[in-house]
């Protein structure tokens, strides 16, 4: 027997009992930005590695470790990390932002080669949107009062808490950089060979360590917050007074920054506890230059970005009243000579006049007690029964598989109606 091959670590299949919920998660997410007013768009999985190493940073871990990197004859492909840098290389390449406004969205798979674990996978997907060409803290505000009415809709909006925080301009980051250095080289004893490595590259990333030692260190660092410049700062008041006037609560955490170079002025995360170690669910920020930093006219830019795989979890884990619909609602069997002719046209009227209910249609033969035990295993409420007898009469047998209601006998015609009434 030939060896089995299974599939890449970290990189999961998904079963048809799960995809229903995968599949109402993604409605959510669509229907509330659609309601919004923000367009989809579909971008390559594939892209340039250049694009990756100027947007993202190339000293940040997803550039230097994580990404899946290979050559096609002279040119250096890699399956994209994160969707942002993607967005922008298609609106600049396109023309999309040129002295216009855009609010898009997108879905898809995203790669990186990080250790599996719960809600981290190497392949994972995300929904992120981008807003080009609005400076206002109005839209960043907008941003995270949308992500609160998708939790509300996913049942999860009791479970998820908002983190906040402004990280200023590129000069103001300087600034602060050069004197949070000189606070963590005093405690570099506490510091791991890799949170050496960042004191040199990258150091604003210590500020989210695990390192619990050093973490209660860092309650005594500078914080960011007293560096920033006056425009940033005026932005990041106006955007709290925004979230105060609608009732949104959230944390301002002057240790958030955010993993990618981009970002500037506002930074935010949703987290959850009922996760574990992955707690963060969504996170975004303002990134005003990169527009400009990949070739284009420079635009104010500001998006964010959620990972499906923890929000399913998530939604799992704390909403016991999902209203998953079940794939099949009538189930067609059929038995005896001539009866196969009649049930393929009665399982295609069903879908032609009904097309909102599955219609499945037993197509494996067997009596009549092995198929309805299949037509209860697929879940379906209804079988439509079709015997040689109702072939003579024109008629169809229903029967409710969730007992309750005793079976009909029904002339064809009546089917449809019938099963209106019923769902």
């Amino acid at each position: 027997m030939a060896k089995t091959i299974q599939a890449i670590r970290g990189m999961n299949d998904c079963s048809p009992t799960e995809s229903p919920l995968w599949q109402w998660v993604e409605a959510q997410v669509r229907e509330v930005l659609n309601s919004y007013g923000y367009s989809e768009v579909r971008m390559p999985i594939v892209e340039s590695t250049p694009l990756f190493a100027r947007a993202i940073g190339e000293v940040t871990d997803v550039v230097s470790k994580e990404m899946y990197t290979f050559w096609d004859n002279d040119e250096q492909l890699t399956l994209r990390p994160e969707g942002t840098a993607g967005c922008v290389r298609a609106a600049i390449e396109h023309g999309w932002i040129y002295n216009n406004e855009q609010r898009l969205w997108y879905m898809g798979p995203m790669f990186r080669h990080e250790r599996p674990q719960k809600g981290r996978y190497r392949q994972f997907h995300q929904a992120g949107v981008e807003v080009f060409g609005i400076a206002n803290p109005e839209i960043d505000a907008e941003l995270i009062i949308l992500t609160a009415r998708l939790w509300k809709k996913l049942g999860i909006d009791q479970h998820v808490s908002l983190q906040l925080n402004s990280i200023g301009s590129l000069a103001a980051r300087a600034n602060y950089r050069s004197a949070l250095v000189a606070f963590l080289e005093k405690h570099q004893d506490l510091m791991s060979e890799e949170e050496k490595e960042r004191l040199v590259k990258n150091p604003l990333r210590i500020l989210d360590t695990k390192n619990q030692a050093l973490q209660d260190v860092l309650d005594g660092a500078p914080k960011l917050l007293d560096y920033l410049d006056d425009e940033s700062r005026e932005h990041f008041g106006q955007l709290c007074a925004l979230l105060d006037s609608v009732g949104i609560r959230y944390e301002i955490n002057p240790k958030l920054v955010r993993g990618l170079d981009y970002y500037n002025k506002t930074v935010f995360e949703w987290i959850t506890s009922a996760l574990g170690a992955q707690g963060t669910v969504c996170g975004g920020g303002r990134y005003d230059g990169l527009v400009e930093q990949l070739g284009g006219h420079s635009a104010p830019g500001v998006g964010f970005a959620m990972g499906l795989e923890r929000l399913v979890l998530l939604v799992q884990e704390v909403n016991r009243s999902i209203p998953v619909k079940n794939a099949v609602d009538i189930y067609v069997v059929y038995q005896g000579e001539g009866t196969a002719l009649s049930a393929f046209q009665l399982a295609e009227k069903v879908r032609s006049t009904l097309p909102h209910l599955g219609t499945m249609l037993h197509c494996s033969g067997g009596n009549f007690k092995k198929q309805f035990k299949r037509a209860d295993k697929s879940g379906a409420s209804l079988a439509l029964v079709i015997g040689e007898s109702e072939v003579l009469n024109n008629q169809v047998v229903v029967k409710h598989l969730n007992g309750g209601v005793e079976q009909q006998t029904l002339d064809t015609e009546k089917v449809i109606d019938y099963i209106q009434s019923q769902f």
